[in-house]
């Protein structure tokens, strides 16, 4: 135990003796610090500082006009767009675009003045543009679709279309999702790559549609009263346009019917009553005349043999 004590004391005097022998170090150069060479040194630097911070304040001011002058274009482009009567997705996209090349242009010109280098930039930004392309491929699909669908516009908010199965009113059409309001109210979100890669029926894109119906009567029906009962339900209705035409035709010698078709025009908003209300008025017509409207029916003939 008491060589314990004697290792301990002994360690203890070591650390002290350092810890004199470094205060002894830092007190000789204190002592061998003197004021002019803080001075100098200060002096030294104050031209880079100045220069440093002139060029920090301009980039500052660069980049404080480049954001007023989005706000100005911005504001401009919204008239413009409104007097063209630009739908609003595309005229919110193109003003993006305009505010996102407006700030590149003043990061660039910010960085210039700071002495960084342009090609490094560029080099930066593509290196993490492959990286986050890379990583989303299927988001950068659907942008790229949603801006073929701003530029070409195969259809508008508020149109109704039939794609892929899927069909509605437009509800909105983002860069990168578009959405259509069904029939019965429910809300469909449709990724703009695969609009943009399959057929898409804009059913509201012209002011007329033509309504077209085919009925069936029986062989012994008379086909001429069924055509002319049809053409008068058509002429008859207040929202069919007859000054565009109305046919009625055999269509198809069928198996158990006559096909006699009818066309028809009237307004898009207008073709669903038009349609279901001709349909009525020509079952109505032809239980009112004695013509028949056949059912399909199979006759089976069983045959005894001895």
């Amino acid at each position: 135990m008491l060589l314990t004590a004697s290792q301990t004391d002994a360690d203890l005097s070591t650390v002290l003796e350092e810890t004199k022998a470094v205060a002894e170090e830092v007190h000789e150069d204190l002592q061998n610090l003197k004021p002019n060479v803080i001075l100098d040194t200060l002096k030294s630097w104050l031209p880079g500082l100045m220069s440093f911070g002139y060029r920090l304040a301009i980039a500052i001011l660069i980049l404080v006009i480049g954001n007023r002058i989005v706000h100005v274009v911005r504001r401009f482009l919204q008239k413009t767009f409104e007097r063209m009567n630009m739908d609003p997705s595309v005229s919110r996209f193109l003003i993006s675009v305009a505010d996102a090349c407006i700030y590149a242009l003043a990061i660039f010109i910010a960085a210039d003045k700071l002495g960084i280098p342009s090609a490094s930039i560029i080099a930066l930004l593509g290196s993490a543009g492959l990286a986050v392309g890379l990583s989303l491929q299927g988001s950068l699909a659907n942008v790229a679709g949603g801006i073929l669908l701003m530029l070409l516009r195969p259809f508008g908010v508020h149109d109704y279309i039939v794609s892929d199965g899927y069909e509605g009113t437009v509800q909105s059409i983002g860069l990168a999702y578009t959405t259509i309001i069904t029939v019965d109210n429910k809300k469909i979100t449709i990724p703009n790559g695969q609009i943009s890669n399959s057929t898409v029926v804009n059913v509201t894109a012209q002011e007329k549609r033509r309504v077209d119906l085919v009925v069936g009567i029986g062989y012994s029906s008379d086909m001429k009263k069924a055509k002319e009962l049809i053409r008068c339900v058509y002429e008859n209705h207040p929202l069919v346009l007859a000054e565009d035409g109305i046919t009625v035709y055999v269509n198809e010698l069928a198996d158990s019917a006559v096909m006699i078709g009818g066309r028809g025009w009237t307004k898009t908003e207008n073709y669903w009553q038009v349609r279901w209300d001709v349909l009525e008025g020509i079952k109505e017509a032809f239980d009112a005349n004695g013509i028949e409207i056949p059912f399909n029916q199979m006759d089976i003939n069983i045959r005894h043999t001895s």
